[in-house]
């Protein structure tokens, strides 16, 4: 398992030094006033990869993704997405990515088939294409019958699974998703990871945060833990479990967590009488 920050040249032959990566950070840092947020944060995600980022609150996981999608100037280091410099060329690299955000912000006085059209005209795509591609997507993720209905109807997952069908409309070739399965029901949760997975079976790219170690161990290829600003551990799940029991086990020693102490709570489910 490698700790050594990836080259922003990448190999010999490779069309703009970067062609075998989905997403590749190099130095990648930002700060908010006198708090480091994001601390040199370096990571080589390869094409056709499922690939989770994972850490406690304030570990910097969203503040790296925003830099990586161009939602959040960087103060230093680079980002670079299917061989184009984010910062360098935004137009183009956001025409080959998809993005989910953690806080949801939709039209919500639009339609579910609305909100799908008013995307998929921005990307200046064509209107049959959008159509066909909005009846599909809303089919797989159960929304069908709530095409016609305000978005401000919608329940949290309906929410996460049409801006999730927004983000896909265009066929990005990767997809940054940042806690896609935060508070929604098992079966929103599960309509989202069989998209996720035929996306991923078709050579796309899916690279997303989540506190759910149990989950990312189930879905993704590789995993970066990031810890305080900074990535502690990355590579495989394999590498980075190690010889502990789990991921979430390996987790909790990377981030030096300590383990909770109740013995002090004996009078816990005990009755007042």
């Amino acid at each position: 398992m490698s700790t050594e920050a990836p080259s922003a040249d990448g190999g010999p032959g490779e069309e703009g030094g970067t062609g075998h990566h989905a997403l590749l950070l190099v130095n990648l840092a930002k700060s908010f006033a006198t708090m480091r947020a994001v601390d040199g944060v370096s990571l080589a995600v390869p094409h056709g990869c499922f690939f989770g980022l994972v850490g406690p609150n304030g570990a910097g996981k969203t503040t790296a993704l925003r830099m990586a999608t161009g939602l959040l100037r960087p103060d230093a280091g680079t980002a670079v997405v299917d061989g184009i410099d984010v910062w360098r060329d935004p137009r183009a690299a956001k025409a080959r990515i998809g993005v989910l955000p953690e806080d949801l912000r939709l039209f919500d006085r639009l339609t579910g088939t609305e909100l799908l059209s008013y995307t998929g005209l921005l990307r200046s795509m064509p209107e049959v294409v959008i159509g066909e591609r909005s009846v599909e997507l809303l089919g797989v993720l159960g929304l069908s019958e709530a095409a016609n209905t305000l978005v401000v109807d919608y329940s949290h997952g309906m929410r996460k699974k049409v801006a999730l069908a927004a983000a896909l409309l265009h066929g990005p070739r990767i997809l940054f998703l940042d806690e896609p399965f935060e508070a929604i029901d098992p079966v929103s949760a599960r309509a989202i990871r069989g998209v996720l997975e035929r996306y991923t079976d078709g050579g796309a790219t899916v690279i997303f945060s989540s506190h759910v170690m149990e989950l990312v161990e189930r879905l993704c290829d590789r995993v970066a833990v990031m810890h305080q600003g900074r990535v502690v551990s990355e590579g495989s799940l394999d590498e980075v479990r190690g010889s502990r029991a789990s991921l979430e086990d390996a987790f909790v020693e990377l981030v030096g967590a300590t383990e909770v102490d109740s013995r002090g709570l004996g009078w816990l489910g005990t009755s007042s009488g």
